[in-house]
C-alpha cells in the first residue's frame, strides 16, 4: 500500500494515553477534536523529521543501533547521544567515535531526533 493509499484509510483504535498526550490533550472532551489534535501533532512531528537529521556513515549508524539497543530513548538519553558515542565499547571498521561524539554534540535536538526515529527506536 502506498503512502498516499494508506492516507486515506480512516479507522478507529484505542490509544493508551501516557503521559504525553494526556497533557496535549488535557481539559478536551470531544473525541474528534482530541483525534483532530493527535492527528495535527503526529503530520507536524512526521514533517519535522524531514527536515533534520545528519549524514551518517553506515559504520556511524550501526554504532548509534547499538547505543540506541536499549529500546525506548527518552529525551534525556537522546541528548546524551554523544556522551555515549564517546565512551561506548562497540567497536567496527571505519568507526571513529570521537568524529561521532562531536557531529552528535554539534546536532540539535531535533537532528538527534531524527536520527533515532531513523534507526527505528
Amino acid at each position: 500500500m502506498t503512502r498516499s493509499e494508506k492516507t486515506r484509510v480512516v479507522g478507529k483504535t484505542n490509544v493508551f494515553f501516557g503521559p504525553p498526550l494526556a497533557i496535549l490533550t488535557e481539559g478536551q472532551k470531544n473525541t474528534l477534536e482530541i483525534s483532530g489534535k493527535l492527528n495535527r501533532t503526529a503530520e507536524r512531528y512526521m514533517e519535522m523529521l524531514k527536515h533534520h537529521g545528519l549524514e551518517l556513515s553506515e559504520p556511524e549508524r550501526q554504532c548509534l543501533a547499538h547505543i540506541c539497543h536499549i529500546g525506548f530513548m527518552s529525551p534525556l538519553e537522546i541528548s546524551e547521544l554523544s556522551f555515549e558515542a564517546s565512551i561506548t565499547a562497540f567497536e567496527c571498521v571505519g568507526l571513529d567515535k570521537k568524529a561521532l561524539a562531536k557531529k552528535l554534540e554539534a546536532a540539535s535536538f531535533a537532528d538527534l531526533v531524527a536520527i533515532v526515529e531513523s534507526l527505528g527506536f
